[in-house]
């Protein structure tokens, strides 16, 4: 059976201290035996951070802490009453963005990196901000992928399935019709054309859909970013947990400022978007949950085409 879904079940039956205590025991095995996965996330880590040695590994361990409270979170969403996902969230950077996201009738283009917790994103916004509408890549079995957007429809965030073409076509008309704030995880490509920026001094691969749909609907994009802080007194108590979530906003990026050649806009839009949110996981890479492959330019050049590991 699939870990994931046996994680599931196994969660809708425990508190949910015994579920962050478990993610937390499985990272810390995960990282004693230093599989595939680690070593990928290990590797991201270094070409983020230029960290070697012992400081690398150190940094590994509290970035699998991180990936274990974001899963064990996502597993218990639904349990967090509103005034605890208020008491969890803190914002920063809010006030340059405000009156963009409390005063529009259409939509706004919000592109975010696999960093702390972005669901913690929609179940604050959506209630407090704008309605937020996510897109998720559908996972196997079904089951799984069908309990996660419950859950997140549970919460206030509506999602759409990461299916091509049908799916950008409806973001398009939530953007010119529907007042939303569209959530779209874009430091890793998985449409396969990804738009070549630069990050970190590399040249790396990044979604180019936040940049694609900000033109197509004439909608401003604004970078998010989120990380995890340590809580403590009536804070702590409040959230029911020791961990809150920063919810960083950038400055709203106009479309219409970028360049007249769509090409040429889209590559603008993205390495603007890319630059602020290279700088945000700088500050904060254990809370970078890339445990995959990432669009590293000189890494695609020598990896077989099909080599997804």
């Amino acid at each position: 059976m699939n870990a994931l879904l046996t994680a599931w079940r196994a969660s809708r039956m425990l508190p949910v201290g015994t579920v962050r205590a478990l993610a937390s025991a499985g990272a810390s095995i995960a990282w004693r035996r230093r599989g595939r996965a680690v070593v990928r996330l290990e590797d991201n880590l270094h070409r983020v951070t230029g960290l070697e040695g012992q400081e690398l590994r150190d940094l590994t361990k509290r970035s699998l802490q991180s990936v274990s409270r974001y899963y064990a979170e996502a597993l218990t969403l639904d349990r967090f009453t509103a005034d605890q996902v208020g008491a969890r969230v803190r914002m920063e950077g809010y006030e340059p963005v405000r009156e963009l996201l409390e005063t529009s009738r259409t939509g706004v283009v919000a592109v975010l990196s696999h960093s702390g917790n972005w669901d913690l994103v929609g179940a604050y916004a959506s209630p407090r901000i704008i309605p937020v509408t996510a897109v998720a890549e559908v996972l196997e079995p079904r089951e799984m992928y069908e309990q996660f957007v419950a859950m997140r429809e549970g919460v206030g965030i509506r999602v759409l399935g990461h299916e091509g073409g049908s799916t950008f076509r409806e973001l398009i008309r939530i953007a010119k019709r529907e007042r939303a704030l569209i959530c779209l995880l874009s430091d890793r490509d998985l449409s396969g054309s990804g738009v070549e920026v630069e990050m970190w001094g590399h040249r790396v691969k990044v979604a180019p859909g936040p940049a694609a749909l900000a033109l197509a609907a004439d909608a401003p994009l604004v970078p998010v970013h989120t990380y995890y802080e340590r809580l403590s007194g009536a804070r702590r108590r409040a959230a029911g947990s020791p961990w809150g979530v920063v919810l960083h906003f950038g400055e709203a990026i106009d479309p219409g400022a970028a360049g007249d050649d769509r090409d040429e806009r889209v590559l603008r839009l993205s390495q603007a978007w890319a630059t602020w949110m290279a700088e945000q996981i700088s500050g904060h890479p254990e809370d970078w949950h890339m445990l995959q492959r990432f669009g590293w330019a000189e890494e695609q050049a020598r990896t077989p085409s099909g080599d997804t590991s």
